[in-house]
């Protein structure tokens, strides 16, 4: 993983991108630990300062390989801006549920050529290590809350509550409006009813204007 995060971190920087992130390895199941932090943070270190990429605008400017690349991603984005179009822009083809149909197709068939080696993927699907292998296995302590920490963070949820009750209506009222309203900045009275409306009740006035989803069985 430390290799595979290197490689896509240089491409990402090859194909000169604004902003880069290297997850750590133990992200998916717990909070990540100082260790697992530290190596993903390595990456980008030692691509920015030993190896200097960060200091060209473009550190394989006028590779024609980069190039071919970009030209082909590019193609294929505004293909499928083009098949959005088609449905009638990005909020009729949700409608289609185009967009989410599409991801689970994909992920369907990268689940698929990963699962019949077409697509390979070293240690997962080839080169994978023998089961007697003498390596230890690496054991990531899961991240759970005590009960004591639950009902600690209930009882500060009630408490946020209670102190803002006689604030609580106005403020749904006002973000309903928002939210009604096309022209309106959603995102600034968002920031501003969370002073006194928990998430839970930002939700369910979301959900009362624009409905909740629910996939189809």
């Amino acid at each position: 993983n430390d290799i595979r995060t290197t490689l896509q971190a240089l491409t990402a920087i090859a194909d000169n991108c604004n902003s880069l992130h290297t997850n750590a390895y133990d992200e998916a199941i717990t909070t990540p630990t100082p260790e697992s932090v530290r190596r993903a943070m390595a990456v980008q270190l030692i691509t920015s300062m030993e190896m200097g990429l960060t200091k060209n605008e473009t550190p394989l400017q006028g590779s024609h390989y980069i190039e071919w690349l970009t030209d082909h991603v590019e193609e294929a984005v505004l293909q499928e801006f083009d098949r959005i179009s088609d449905r009638g822009g990005v909020l009729q083809a949700m409608e289609f549920q185009y967009q989410r149909n599409k991801i689970q197709s994909e992920s369907y068939i990268y689940e698929h050529m990963k699962h019949d080696g077409t697509l390979p993927i070293v240690g997962v699907n080839t080169f994978v290590a023998d089961s007697d292998s003498s390596e230890e296995p690496v054991v990531v302590p899961l991240s759970r809350s005590s009960d004591e920490e639950k009902q600690d963070q209930i009882k500060r949820l009630r408490g946020f509550k209670e102190r803002n009750q006689d604030y609580a209506e106005a403020a749904k009222d006002r973000l309903k409006t928002a939210a009604l309203d096309s022209t309106a900045n959603l995102f600034e009275t968002l920031m501003s009813v969370s002073r006194v409306l928990s998430l839970g009740q930002i939700s369910d006035v979301l959900y009362e204007c624009g409905g909740q989803y629910r996939r189809n069985m």
